[in-house]
């Protein structure tokens, strides 16, 4: 009885809290390496930061590059490595904030749930696109075959485990911590899933979408910078019009220009394929009408200007139009959504990991709202049905439904004219 009374005056009133009750967190310590603060301290702070944030700016670039050449894998396993920082910056803050209330089991359930939203997801793209590979594995096939009810009972024990740490008087705020782990969720894991989804549609579904939000940021930066007069929205009042208007006009040009570029070399727009023969991935195939150069004819006013009937161009180029425009005009909606979020809870940046820039949330709060907007334009306006990934579910199927599909695909070919009747002897 004791021991209740201790846990009820421990966390007694937590539930009547609010917003302003919030405690501030300690501002994160300046990580800039000792070579850059010496180089740069004769600077201004405004002129100070404009250096640091472009010479990590360029060296991000760098590596990035770096990684695409390594191939498909590598672009995975960074986007996965992104998404586990961005989830852990996240539940660093809730529990920063609520550090002194001492929540049982918050963290470990944290990233339990973390493993448990990454087995379901990633386990179901290992059924979609590696279904040759696991055939030969029969290990492999009774976690596929069972897959989504393992993900369901491994979600549950998690649940039962949260329902287990439940303390009297402090249930409202644990359940706010419950709901802090699955938004963040959300936000993290299912887009980060969606990312490699369009990577497996051809790397180009990739790299655009991202290097048109970062064109965006850096021009829209740089325009403000030197141009910017109007503020553009209160939650951030560093943006201007002016950086918003530049950014966008810079990043449409500068993502027509990336799809003409990308769309000439098999590597980026191939499909990335899984080869059992050869036991990896592939980006090898006869590229589609969408990166095969068309001609178009030109509006008069145009041909006019230009003195040409017709341009020449990737069908793609049109596409990356659309991808450039929401990545200009809606995509910053992801960084006022961030900002609104550390106003909310008295902090700058969601983590020092990068000098000049803040946390990789900070980096890519953007990204995850441009990858859902590729992701249904894809399967909206692209994609349609994949041979191979239906190929490979054929292969996993018993012998007497594969000759079932192939009886019945027959006969469907040979009303449609395309085969001849097989002459009975």
């Amino acid at each position: 009885m004791g021991e209740e009374t201790d846990i009820d005056d421990r966390y007694g009133d937590l539930d009547s809290r609010t917003d302003s009750d919030i405690p501030e967190i300690p501002p994160s310590l300046d990580r800039t390496p000792e070579i850059l603060k010496k180089a740069l301290s004769g600077l201004s702070s405004r002129w100070k930061n404009w250096w640091i944030r472009g010479i990590l700016t360029l060296t991000m670039i760098s590596l990035f590059f770096l990684i695409i050449y390594m191939g498909s894998f590598m672009l995975m396993l960074l986007v996965l490595s992104i998404q586990v920082k961005c989830f852990h910056e996240i539940i660093t803050i809730g529990y920063r904030v609520y550090h002194s209330y001492d929540l049982p089991w918050f963290r470990t359930l944290s990233w339990y749930f973390l493993l448990c939203v990454n087995y379901f997801f990633y386990g179901e793209t290992v059924a979609d696109y590696f279904a040759t590979f696991v055939q030969r594995e029969e290990q492999l096939q009774f976690l596929i075959r069972y897959h989504r009810f393992i993900s369901f009972a491994l979600y549950l024990a998690g649940f039962c485990m949260f329902v287990l740490s439940l303390v009297k008087k402090h249930y409202r705020l644990q359940f706010y911590m419950f709901a802090w782990t699955h938004v963040t969720l959300l936000i993290t894991v299912t887009q980060s899933h969606l990312v490699i989804q369009n990577l497996f549609e051809g790397m180009i579904w990739f790299l655009v979408p991202i290097s048109s939000v970062i064109c965006n940021d850096i021009t829209a930066y740089i325009f403000g910078f030197f141009f910017g007069r109007t503020p553009l929205i209160k939650l951030s009042p560093k943006k201007t019009w002016e950086g918003f208007i530049g950014g966008f006009f810079s990043t449409v040009i500068f993502g027509f220009i990336a799809a003409y570029v990308l769309s000439k070399y098999q590597y980026f727009v191939c499909p990335v394929e899984y080869r059992s023969d050869v036991n990896s991935f592939v980006t090898e195939c006869e590229p589609s009408e969408l990166f095969q150069l068309q001609s178009y004819s030109l509006p008069p006013f145009l041909k006019a200007v230009l003195r040409r009937e017709t341009v020449s161009m990737y069908p793609f180029q049109i596409h990356s139009i659309a991808l450039s425009t929401f990545a200009s005009l809606i995509g910053p909606f992801g960084g006022f959504f961030a900002s609104g979020f550390k106003r909310a809870f008295k902090i700058k940046d969601f983590a020092n990991t990068i000098p000049g820039h803040g946390g990789i949330m900070d980096r890519f709060d953007c990204q995850y709202l441009m990858a859902t907007f590729v992701h249904v334009y894809i399967t909206s306006f692209i994609r349609g049905p994949n041979p191979s990934k239906v190929l490979q579910q054929l292969l996993v199927l018993q012998p007497e439904q594969q000759l079932n599909i192939y009886k019945t695909l027959k006969t469907h070919l040979i009303e449609k004219g395309i085969l001849q009747p097989t002459l009975k002897v």
